[in-house]
């Protein structure tokens, strides 16, 4: 049935907002962490916008060779935020983009075998990779709380109430409200808080007036990309854990729509995304991934047709060449966003508990990989200076917590659950189901 333009572009514009607190977000919680000016934040702000619509258009448009053809929304997930601040604070934005290209290139070629890998990533090595990348970046959202580090009001009152204030005004919005307002509730917070700060005299705008109101996207625009080992793994062990993640979007939308998927569709699916972080990276963007926010709008409007998605992915990639946009988001105080980040990275740990709430907790090993690889994470977050007398070689190894801990995590359950002999496996298995 064919359906009303008005009424396309109203449901298209719905998904717009559910996901627009998300994008923006990454791009100004990662340029601040990374010293971005004004200007580099407005363009890096469009360009995240324009690059998730691009990676939409990927994902929903099924071919021969990527797609999986479902009403999915890509975004950058905040399992990256962490490591690409710490990457950028190490490596440089070069690093940053050369990982991510690369990352993107590891995706495209294991799509196919992604199915037999999965073995390597049950609950308990996701889960726990999760909970480390949102304990590590409480920090940077306690850090804004205050009104970011090395500001001259740091710590203060009005710092502060701004930044509880903005997190107890979306606690409210999710505590009486359902449905479109609860999926926006942090744009909300955002907007309310940024009220607030204004009527303090905390907002700037001249960022807005002098942005201009049509620019060109031009590729490698802050960095060409340089490779280096270390965030080559930790992007890598962010894009299969987010590859994890967005096979449960599949099948909870392919549950929706009422459309079977198949083992190529997954492929393509996969596939997409990796070719989206390439994009990404040649653009100086960022990886990209399901939105899962948008899956609960597909079931809360009913409407589960591509065509949504479709204008939906070219209102983003218009709104990406439109500066004057983006730069009213880089208006938002620093503790105003501090507040939303206190849920959102809180979120991002409950995420990595859910996943570890799938974890059969009866046995003593998967405890120890639980305790080994979040203790070896945030061990190292929290003593950087632990391995500075190890050789260069093994440093490149624990110098991030996330990397130490994943690979912890990873290492672990080679050790107690994929080559655990045959005959213990079918005795494991035996006492469960006695239990």
């Amino acid at each position: 049935m064919k359906q009303h333009p008005l009424k396309t572009a109203s449901l298209s514009i719905q998904h717009v907002l559910a996901m627009y607190a998300g994008a923006v977000i990454v791009p100004l919680i990662i340029g601040g962490a990374l010293h971005f000016s004004g200007k580099q934040l407005a363009y890096l702000v469009s360009l995240d916008i324009l690059t998730s619509g691009i990676a939409t258009l990927l994902q929903v448009w099924q071919n021969r060779y990527f797609g999986i053809g479902l009403p999915i929304v890509l975004g950058c997930t905040f399992t990256a935020v962490g490591p690409i601040i710490a990457i950028g604070g190490q490596y440089g934005l070069s690093a940053i983009y050369g990982s991510i290209l690369i990352s993107g290139l590891i995706v495209m070629v294991i799509a196919k075998f992604f199915g037999k890998l999965i073995r390597f990533f049950p609950p308990v090595v996701t889960g726990s990779v999760v909970t480390i990348i949102g304990t590590t970046l409480i920090p940077v959202a306690m850090n804004n709380v205050a009104g970011g580090e090395g500001s001259p009001d740091f710590g203060s009152v009005s710092n502060i109430a701004l930044a509880f204030g903005t997190l107890l005004f979306i606690i409210i919005l999710y505590r009486f409200f359902k449905g479109f307002i609860r999926s926006i509730s942090i744009l909300l917070g955002l907007v309310a808080g940024t009220f607030a700060a204004a009527l303090m005299g905390k907002v700037n705008f001249s960022a807005v007036g002098d942005a201009s109101w049509f620019h060109l996207v031009t590729p490698l625009h802050f960095a060409v990309p340089s490779f280096e080992l270390a965030p080559i793994i930790t992007m890598t062990i962010v894009a299969i854990v987010s590859l994890v993640e967005s096979s449960g979007v599949y099948f909870a939308l392919s549950d929706i729509t009422g459309r079977k998927l198949t083992e190529a569709d997954l492929v393509k699916g996969y596939r997409a995304e990796g070719l989206a972080s390439v994009i990404g990276a040649l653009f100086n963007s960022f990886p990209y991934t399901t939105f899962s926010q948008n899956v609960g709008l597909v079931q809360f409007s009913g409407v589960k047709g591509k065509n949504v998605i479709y204008t939906m992915a070219g209102i983003l990639i218009f709104l990406g060449f439109v500066p004057k946009i983006a730069a009213l988001t880089t208006v938002i105080p620093t503790a105003v966003l501090g507040g939303a980040m206190i849920a959102m990275f809180g979120m991002v740990i409950a995420a990595g508990i859910k996943m570890l709430s799938k974890v059969d907790f009866s046995l003593q090993e998967n405890l120890l990989i639980i305790a080994c690889s979040v203790g070896v994470g945030l061990g190292v977050t929290t003593v950087p200076t632990l391995f500075d007398q190890l050789p260069e070689s093994i440093k490149i190894l624990t110098n991030s917590g996330i990397v130490a801990g994943s690979l912890t995590a990873i290492f672990l359950n080679v050790i107690f659950n994929v080559a655990k002999p045959i005959k213990q496996q079918k005795g494991s298995a035996k006492q469960q189901s006695v239990a």
